[in-house]
């Protein structure tokens, strides 16, 4: 994801300042030189003061440690990202003027049964006892602070809950990049608890799109909005379509969330966005259909051997690789633009 929005920004032309612990993507469709690569990490306060500096005037703050495979295994880092990350961030650029757009999630609503889910619709969350819940709630008080900052402060920004979002680049560890990824290497997919699970997934040039439009019309009186797709399929027929598409008739192997992670996971019957308010205040809906984004996405994969590569998430106790079916790592990262 965050690779996708600094080809967007330099493409319309920004400068772009990326800060991240990890290297830009071999294969980043723009000019190395209208990129300044900053290694670093979000929760070093004292680091990020040299790249949110005056005259900075958006940040883009997709900083997050996501993923079923890390909050599981590294909860403490995936609340250190959210929490202290954002924190500092909403600081300095207060404190310099600076626009922020925070990423967030779908996750944020938990399980509330009742969907569509639009912005304002209540958090029904599982035990804190339950690793889940960590990257849900962390993440929440990170928006608690954008707003606050807004209120307390001035602050202008905006926050864009993803859903789902698959594409190019994206860490093997989720339920399309997963399934592509695997099939790509001669394995079969894996699906989880039958697979009866909905989602709406969301390509992720939507979603940069949807990102770029929110921080134009960033104020003070901070909006939330849904970014997602509303074509709504079942993670089992998502698992046979992205298989097809990559060339595969495999048949997946079934896995037992229960079974292969205890009580630490509870997943989610039904993910479904009410897009209205985009739609209404940003002028954005998602243009890509699944089976157009999917054909994108393996036809970019059989070119990638770097990304094929990649080993795919930590495995749990009973070697099966742990699931993810929400949105893209984007690893540690902060995009400023000036």
């Amino acid at each position: 994801m965050g690779s996708r929005l600094v080809e967007r920004l330099v493409a319309q032309g920004d400068e772009v300042i990326v800060y991240d612990v990890a290297p830009l993507p071999a294969d980043l469709r723009c000019d190395p030189a209208a990129v300044r690569k900053v290694d670093g990490d979000v929760r070093d306060a004292a680091a990020l003061t040299a790249v949110i500096v005056p005259g900075v005037e958006v940040v883009y703050h997709l900083s997050a440690m996501v993923g079923v495979d890390l909050y599981l295994r590294n909860p403490l880092d995936v609340i250190d990202v959210a929490v202290f990350g954002t924190r500092s961030i909403l600081q300095l650029a207060t404190d310099v003027g600076a626009k922020v757009v925070v990423a967030s999630t779908s996750e944020i609503y938990g399980r509330n049964p009742r969907s569509p889910w639009a912005e304002d619709s209540e958090r029904v969350l599982g035990s804190t006892s339950t690793g889940r819940w960590s990257y849900s709630s962390s993440k929440a008080v990170a928006e608690h602070m954008t707003f606050a900052y807004a209120d307390q402060h001035g602050l202008a920004g905006a926050i864009v809950r993803y859903f789902n979002v698959y594409g190019p680049r994206q860490r093997p560890a989720y339920v399309i990049s997963r399934t592509v990824h695997r099939v790509l290497r001669g394995l079969p997919p894996l699906l989880y608890d039958g697979g009866t699970q909905t989602r709406c997934f969301t390509f992720v040039d939507d979603a940069v799109e949807a990102t770029v439009l929110a921080a134009a019309g960033a104020d003070a009186q901070v909006e939330c909005f849904n970014v997602g797709s509303t074509e709504e399929i079942s993670i089992r027929d998502a698992v046979r379509l992205a298989t097809r598409i990559a060339g595969s008739d495999m048949e997946p192997i079934s896995v037992e969330t229960n079974v292969a992670f205890d009580h630490n996971y509870e997943d989610i019957p039904r993910r479904v966005p009410d897009t209205t308010k985009a739609q209404a205040l940003l002028h954005w809906r998602c243009a890509t259909r699944l089976q157009d984004g999917l054909e994108r996405t393996v036809e970019w994969a059989r070119q990638c051997q770097w990304w094929l590569a990649l080993e795919g998430p930590a495995q749990s106790s009973n070697q099966v690789e742990i699931a993810d079916t929400q949105k893209p790592s984007t690893g540690r990262v902060g995009v400023a633009t000036g």
